[in-house]
């Protein structure tokens, strides 16, 4: 048997350089390469970046409605306490403090029930991204192999597949986080009024929308990285024989 190792260690340059086994492509060419890729397939990225989209959307409705929700207590508060709209009515300091408890107790429900819905839209939105970027590799094995039989690297298959989904993930968070902030507000403006958007911390709800991104991005590359490592590490003949 014939060690190539050693063979390639043992054949040197004038300079004394080794040479190498393969040139490893730039991240600049692998990025142009990535965009080019989603442009040719944008029907397939685009149902790729639908389960991005929900999953945010999903997500970004439950952070809206808890700003909205914060916007109002006081105003919720009163009328429970009172029975009627907070204008309708002129309260005594014992109505007052019947309003004060109850907004109370009616902030630590509401706290609670906000909790448990941020955490399940996390999990609807880490399960559908996943399944989406799971699909979107599988059914690219045999476009893997044939890179593999042109000699691409492992290296460079992983990393190509991980800015695709970055780029996905970025504008899918995009999408998804503007959809489901603007139902939300459109639902809160039809209950309560034009008059809740000053009202709204719109600091938080940047704070809440750039978390989002931040999720869509970072969910969508966890999701792609076994797939792609597992498809980069095939034999390029296992990979075109791949039946999806």
């Amino acid at each position: 048997m014939i060690d190539v190792d050693r063979l390639l260690a043992a054949n040197k340059s004038d300079h004394g350089e080794e040479i190498r086994r393969q040139i490893v492509l730039p991240w600049p060419q692998a990025f142009r390469i990535a965009i080019r890729n989603v442009t040719l397939r944008l029907g397939r990225a685009a149902i790729t970046a639908t389960g991005v989209i929900l999953g945010i959307a999903f997500l970004m409705s439950v952070w809206t409605q808890a700003v909205v929700e914060e916007a109002t207590q006081d105003e919720q508060s009163i009328a429970i306490a009172t029975g009627v709209g907070a204008s309708e009515t002129v309260l005594d300091d014992e109505d007052l403090g019947a309003a004060a408890t109850t907004g109370d107790e009616e902030h630590t429900e509401g706290a609670a029930r906000r909790s448990w819905l941020v955490v399940m839209s996390l999990l609807v939105c880490g399960v559908g991204i996943t399944n989406s970027m799971l699909m979107s590799v599988t059914e690219r094995f045999r476009e893997i192999g044939t890179m593999k039989c042109l000699g691409a690297m492992d290296e460079f298959i992983v990393r190509l597949f991980l800015i695709e989904t970055a780029v996905l993930g970025f504008l899918g968070a995009i999408v998804g986080a503007i959809l489901g902030h603007v139902i939300m507000l459109l639902v809160s403006i039809i209950r309560f009024g034009v008059s809740v958007v000053p009202k709204m911390d719109w600091g938080q709800m940047l704070i809440y929308i750039g978390f989002a991104l931040l999720i869509g991005c970072v969910i969508s590359l966890v999701a792609a990285v076994p797939p792609a490592v597992r498809a980069a590490r095939m034999p390029p003949a296992a990979a075109l024989s791949t039946e999806v």
